[in-house]
């Protein structure tokens, strides 16, 4: 912090009035922005060079520096000490004085979340023919610029290509896919990245030092990690923790504040979690939640655990994080060690399943046990591999005990022989037994212990249809006949062309009758074109081919010929084949007046 600065925090606290740590200590120059040398050096070659864009823009998260980047670049271009534009203002000057107050009449800021109107950037165009009044550049600050609506961005875009010599806009948005591509492309892009932890802990330790309190360092520690990179957020935390200790800054206090749980005591829930503790896990998860920490953000932390061990476990330099004490650096080096990847990756499936369920939950505590209770009994399990590995040497040592029984058997006379061979095709039948009986277990692990299916897989598209009326899913068996059009099918895999008004659980009800139906897993993909006709469509065209035959049959000729006025209402098969369409037979169409006709050219009975 500059002498300026104390200046003006004396200054503030001898009136009475108290400035917030994120006002009191915002950056005044390049010198004092902190964790944005890229965008830095990059500003003050240019200007030292001359080489000054007309248009800026600066994206990234809340709290990096946006704003006060934009504040910075309108003192340097605009301080009256220096000959021209400089990367170091003097911060004393009439100008550098009325920009940092935000009430210099030729730097124009503009909030863009309030003011998003096409008269709102007709006053900018409008005013940026008439030169600056007292600065060098007559400078417009838009904060929030995605907010502005699409026609106020088409309004700006002629006077942001060509700008009179004495203007410059500086444009800062949290969102930069929200602008649009012309707009980006006239401005100079910089991205200001998230601040590091460890350069915000020296900040936020600074900065207590100047306000004369004392501050221990997991307690900054834990401040820089909630505040995400952001330093106006750390800050802010930081003045709400020096209230809440009274001017003193310690670790318990803060996690007291933020509603966090003990970090080593995290580590510790996730290894009982791991050894299938339960009992352990459940009382250690009650101590935090009586303590005041949220349940959700226990199972966040245990996430950000087996985030880390998995980490840590890849790539072990990730255990030098300066956030990460030297216990847990520890601890963590050896659970990483002990902890197999299937079993870090299945724990952090689990947790985020359950930290959704957690969120809408009634009571957050309960399901935040049982997911515990899950995550512990799920540790003792054999991850997938292993329960293959171990059918397959069970395989194997039931073949070689087959071999072994055997070769053991003596071969001496008719009666041993008799007896060898029959021990054989017994050994032989029992090893058969055993191979049947462990694919079995394959196969019900693969299907989730599907039974015996009730239904073959149907082998045709229409045949499927049938099966779900059969099964009573008319809803379902009419949408396929109407609403699907087949790409491509096979017994067990089909690709279809669905039409958009289908509800987004429609294919995934299919796929679960037919499983049920079938003890088949489907493969059902998604075409956005082809298929051709759907099957209604192409019974309504059978179905007039079937009429237009009909009334070619001499004895219809002959019946229409006697009676005029008598109408062809049904045409049936002399040999019907079934009920649906995919046993032949077309359903009945009163608009044709033609029904129930297969691929037979066998005409018989006519309902007139």
């Amino acid at each position: 912090m500059s002498d300026r600065d104390n200046h003006n925090s004396e200054d503030i606290t001898n009136s009475g009035e108290y400035r917030v740590l994120a006002r009191k200590y915002r950056p005044a120059d390049f010198d004092t922005l902190i964790g944005q040398d890229a965008m830095v050096k990059t500003l003050s070659n240019a200007i030292d060079t001359g080489r000054l864009a007309h248009a800026f823009i600066l994206t990234g998260v809340r709290g990096v520096g946006k704003t006060t980047t934009a504040r910075i670049i309108a003192k340097g271009l605009n301080c009256i000490t220096a000959g021209g534009p400089t990367v170091s203002p003097c911060g004393t000057c009439e100008n550098c004085t009325s920009i940092s107050e935000s009430r210099h009449v030729d730097v124009l800021e503009m909030d863009a979340a309030s003011r998003t109107g096409v008269d709102d950037i007709r006053e900018i165009i409008e005013s940026v023919r008439y030169a600056p009044v007292s600065a060098r550049f007559k400078i417009y600050i838009i904060d929030e610029v995605h907010m502005l609506s699409k026609n106020a961005f088409n309004a700006l875009l002629k006077t942001l290509e060509e700008p009179p010599a004495h203007v410059k806009f500086i444009f800062a948005t949290t969102e930069i896919r929200k602008l649009p591509v012309t707009v980006l492309s006239r401005c100079q892009r910089f991205d200001l990245k998230r601040v590091e932890a460890d350069v915000l802990v020296k900040h936020l330790s600074g900065i207590t030092k100047s306000e004369n309190c004392e501050a221990e360092d997991p307690a900054l520690k834990l401040i820089a990690r909630a505040a995400e990179g952001s330093v106006r957020d750390s800050l802010s935390l930081l003045d709400q923790a020096i209230a809440h200790g009274a001017g003193k800054v310690d670790e318990n206090q803060v996690r007291d504040m933020l509603g966090l749980a003990d970090r080593a005591q995290v580590l510790d829930l996730f290894e009982a979690l791991m050894k299938g503790d339960i009992a352990g896990a459940l009382a250690t998860l009650r101590a935090q939640y009586d303590r005041g920490a949220d349940p959700a953000v226990i199972l966040n932390d245990l996430l950000e655990v087996a985030h880390w061990l998995t980490r840590l476990k890849v790539t072990p330099d990730t255990g030098t994080d300066a956030l990460v004490s030297e216990a847990e650096r520890t601890q963590g080096g050896e659970m990483a060690k002990a902890l197999a990847m299937p079993v870090l990756t299945r724990a952090w499936q689990m947790l985020l399943k359950g930290l959704g369920e957690v969120r809408v939950a009634p009571s957050p505590i309960s399901a935040a046990e049982m997911v515990l209770i899950r995550l512990a009994y799920s540790a003792n399990l054999p991850n997938p591999a292993d329960l293959v590995k171990q059918i397959k040497d069970g395989n194997a040592k039931a073949s070689a005990d087959s071999s072994a029984s055997l070769s053991r058997t003596p071969v001496s006379g008719h009666a041993t022989t008799s007896l060898s061979t029959n021990q054989g095709q017994a050994a032989r039948q029992e090893n058969a037994t055993r191979g049947v009986q462990t694919s079995q277990v394959l196969a019900f692990n693969q299907n989730e212990g599907a039974a015996t299916p009730k239904h073959p897989l149907p082998i045709t598209f229409e045949k499927m249809i049938d099966l779900f009326t059969a099964e009573k899913r008319g809803q379902i068996a009419t949408a396929l006949k109407d609403r699907v059009r087949v790409v491509d099918y096979t017994p067990g895999k089909m690709t279809l062309n669905i039409d958009s008004g289908l509800p987004n659980t429609f294919l995934m009800d299919v796929k679960v009758c037919l499983k049920e139906w079938t003890g088949q897993d489907w493969l059902i993909s998604l075409a956005r074109s082809g298929g051709g006709e759907t099957v209604q469509e192409k019974e309504k065209v059978a179905i007039k081919q079937r009429r237009s035959e009909a009334m070619d049959v001499p004895i219809v000729k002959a019946l229409y010929d006697l009676y005029p006025d008598v109408k062809l209402i049904v045409v049936r098969d002399d040999h019907p084949t079934g009920t649906g369409i995919g046993d032949g037979a077309l359903p009945t169409d009163p608009s044709d007046g033609v029904s129930d006709m297969d691929d037979s050219d066998d005409i018989k009975d006519f309902d007139f």
